[in-house]
C-alpha cells in the first residue's frame, strides 16, 4: 500500500487513545458522514416517489384517454374504418377503436350536471383503454345498441345520487327544430355501470354509451368523432402521430403529450425543483467535509512538516487528504444510497408503520385515490445523484487539501 494512502486512511480512523481535538476532528468526520447519508438518501427517496406518481397519474389519465387520437377537422370522421385500418398498418400501432364525443347534460330529479358523452364500442374499446379494471359497479359490456345503458364516473353518479338500474336523462344541446320553437333532444338512459379511473376530471365529468345510441342521438348517421389508437410504446406518440398525419392527409392528429401537456410538464417541473433543492441539502453536507480538513490540516501541522522533512513531495501531501475528504463522502454515498433505496422501495410498509406510531394519517386513500403511496427507483437517478454528490464532495476536499501541501516545514517545526 502506498504510504499516502495508509496516512489517509489512519486520520479518517478514529482512534481509542485520541483525545481532545483528535477525538473531536472524528466527531466532525462522522457528523459529515451522516449528513452526505441522510441528503442522498431523501433524495432518492423523493424523486423515486415523484416517479411513482408522474408513473401513476400517467397510467391513469392513458387508461380512459388514448396514446393517438384522429379525428376530422369539423368534428366528424368520415369512412373511419378505413381509417382505422391504415393506422394499423404503422408497426407501432397495436389497437384501434371509433368514438363519437359530444357534449350533454344529465339531469335527475333536481340534479343537473353538464358531461362528455362518448360513445364507444365495448368489445374495441377494452383494447385501448382499461375502463374494465375501473368498473365499481357493472360491466363495459352491458352497453348494448338500441338499450340506451349509460356507464357513469363514480363522482357523476355521487352527484346526480344515482345508482344501477336507475334511470337518467340526457340532453343534447344539438336542437330539434319545431315551427314552435328549437328544441333540446330528450332521451333517457339507463344506468348500467360505474366506473372510477382515480381522476376527477374524467369521475366527475365522463359518460360512457354505446356508439350506435350516440349516432343516433347526435344525427350522426354511420359516422364517428374520431379513432383512438394505443401504441406499444407510449413515448413513439409524437413520432407516430406525425408519421399518421403525412400518410392519412386531411385528418387531425393528435397525442397524449400533447392532449396533457400542461400536467405532465408541471409533474416534471416539480421534480426538478425538489431535485434542485434536495441537492443543495446534499452539497451544504458535502461542504462540512472543509471544515473537517481545515481542521484536521491545523492538527496535523507538525507531521505533515516530519513528511516533508522525510522527502514526502506536496502533491503527496495533497493526496493523503483528499483521500481522506473521499473517504468520508464515499462511507456517507454508500450508507445513503442503500437506505435511499430501501426506503424507496418498502415504503408501503414504511408509511403505515409511522402512521401507527405518530397516531396519525399520512397517507388518505379517500383523498388521492392511491391504495398505496406510489415508488420506483430508476437506475440513471441513482447513478445521477451518487455521481453529483461524489463530485461535491471532491471539490470540497480540494481546498484543504492544497493547503496542507503548502505547509512549510521550518516554520511547521520552529516551536516543536
Amino acid at each position: 500500500m502506498r504510504y499516502e494512502w495508509l496516512v489517509g486512511l489512519r486520520y479518517t480512523r478514529s482512534r481509542k487513545r485520541a483525545q481532545g481535538r483528535n477525538r473531536f476532528i472524528s466527531f466532525i468526520s462522522l457528523v459529515s458522514m451522516l449528513g452526505i447519508a441522510l441528503g442522498v438518501a431523501a433524495l432518492i427517496t423523493v424523486l423515486s416517489v415523484m416517479n411513482g406518481f408522474q408513473e401513476e397519474l400517467r397510467s391513469r389519465i392513458l387508461g380512459v384517454a388514448s396514446h393517438v387520437q384522429i379525428s376530422g377537422y369539423d368534428g366528424a370522421l368520415d369512412s373511419w374504418q378505413q381509417v382505422a385500418e391504415a393506422a394499423l398498418k404503422n408497426a407501432d400501432v397495436v389497437a384501434s377503436a371509433p368514438f363519437v364525443e359530444e357534449q350533454g347534460m344529465l339531469s335527475l330529479d333536481d340534479a343537473v350536471r353538464g358531461v362528455i358523452v362518448r360513445g364507444v364500442l365495448p368489445a374495441e374499446e377494452e383494447k385501448v383503454a382499461d375502463f374494465g379494471s375501473y368498473m365499481r359497479a357493472g360491466k363495459l359490456d352491458d352497453l348494448q345498441p338500441g338499450a340506451f345503458g349509460i356507464v357513469l364516473g363514480a363522482e357523476l353518479a355521487q352527484a346526480l345520487r344515482v345508482r344501477l338500474g336507475e334511470k337518467v336523462t340526457l340532453i343534447a344541446p344539438q336542437g330539434l327544430v319545431t315551427p314552435a320553437a328549437v328544441l333540446p333532444r330528450v332521451k333517457q338512459f339507463t344506468v348500467v355501470g360505474v366506473f372510477e379511473a382515480g381522476m376527477f376530471e374524467f369521475d366527475s365529468g365522463l359518460a360512457l354509451i354505446h356508439m350506435r345510441d350516440a349516432q343516433v342521438l347526435y344525427r350522426m348517421g354511420d359516422r364517428v368523432s374520431g379513432v383512438r389508437l394505443k401504441l406499444d410504446e407510449l413515448f413513439a406518440a409524437p413520432r407516430v402521430g406525425a408519421q399518421l398525419a403525412a400518410s392519412l392527409g386531411d385528418v387531425r392528429v393528435t397525442d397524449w403529450t400533447r392532449s396533457h401537456a400542461n400536467f405532465f410538464r408541471a409533474v416534471a417541473l416539480e421534480k426538478k425543483m425538489m431535485a434542485i433543492i434536495l441537492f443543495l441539502i446534499v452539497a451544504v453536507a458535502a461542504f462540512n467535509i472543509v471544515s473537517t480538513l481545515v481542521m484536521a490540516v491545523q492538527e496535523k501541522y507538525a507531521d505533515i512538516a516530519i513528511l516533508r522533512t522525510l522527502g514526502a513531495s506536496p502533491g503527496s501531501i495533497m493526496a493523503i487528504f483528499v483521500l481522506q475528504g473521499t473517504i468520508i463522502g464515499l462511507v456517507g454515498l454508500a450508507v445513503g444510497t442503500l437506505g435511499g433505496m430501501l426506503l424507496a422501495t418498502n415504503l408501503d410498509v414504511v408509511i403505515p408503520a409511522l402512521e401507527q406510531v405518530l397516531g396519525t394519517t399520512l397517507w388518505n386513500k379517500e383523498i388521492y385515490y392511491i391504495t398505496e403511496m406510489p415508488s420506483k427507483v430508476l437506475s440513471s437517478d441513482v447513478i445521477s445523484i451518487t455521481s453529483v454528490s461524489f463530485c461535491l464532495t471532491l471539490i470540497a476536499a480540494l481546498y484543504p487539501s492544497w493547503r496542507a501541501s503548502r505547509v512549510n516545514p521550518a516554520e511547521a517545526l520552529r516551536y516543536e
